[in-house]
C-alpha cells in the first residue's frame, strides 16, 4: 500500500471518530432539552395528569413551566400557562410533538397558577409557591 492510500484511510478514520464524538456530545443535550424544556433553575413541582406532565421550575424570582406528553409522537394540541398573582397568564398553546413551552414569568414572592394540557386531558395547580 502506498503512502497516499494510508493517508486517505487515516483521514477517513479520523473523520469517523470526530463525527461519532460530536454525536455523543449532542445527543444527551437534545434529550435533556426535551426533558427540561430549557427551563432554568431547580424543579419545584411536577403536576401529572392522564396524558402528560407539567414540570415547574424556579430560579430567583422567576417561575418556568413546560408540558410534556406521556407518549411523545405525532403532533397534537398541547398547552402550558403560568400566571403570577395579579398578572395575566403567559400561555404557549399549539400543535406540538414533544413539548409545549417553556413559559417563564417573573413572580417575585407572589403565588403562581400553572396549567397544562395534552389533547383533552389537563391539570390546574391552583395557587402554589406562595
Amino acid at each position: 500500500m502506498n503512502s497516499g492510500a494510508i493517508r486517505r484511510r487515516l483521514a477517513l478514520g479520523v473523520a469517523v471518530l470526530a463525527a461519532s464524538g460530536a454525536l455523543a456530545l449532542v445527543a444527551p443535550a437534545e434529550a435533556q432539552a426535551v426533558t427540561a424544556g430549557n427551563c432554568a433553575g431547580r424543579q419545584v413541582r411536577t403536576l401529572p395528569f392522564a396524558t402528560g406532565t407539567v414540570h415547574v421550575y424556579r430560579q430567583g424570582g422567576y417561575v418556568c413551566a413546560v408540558t410534556l406528553p406521556r407518549n411523545p409522537g405525532g403532533k397534537r394540541m398541547m398547552s402550558v400557562s403560568v400566571q403570577a398573582r395579579g398578572n395575566r397568564p403567559v400561555v404557549d398553546k399549539g400543535k406540538y410533538q414533544y413539548h409545549a413551552g417553556p413559559v417563564t414569568v417573573h413572580a417575585g414572592h407572589r403565588c403562581v397558577w400553572v396549567k397544562g394540557a395534552v389533547g383533552r386531558s389537563s391539570v390546574s395547580s391552583g395557587w402554589i409557591l406562595c
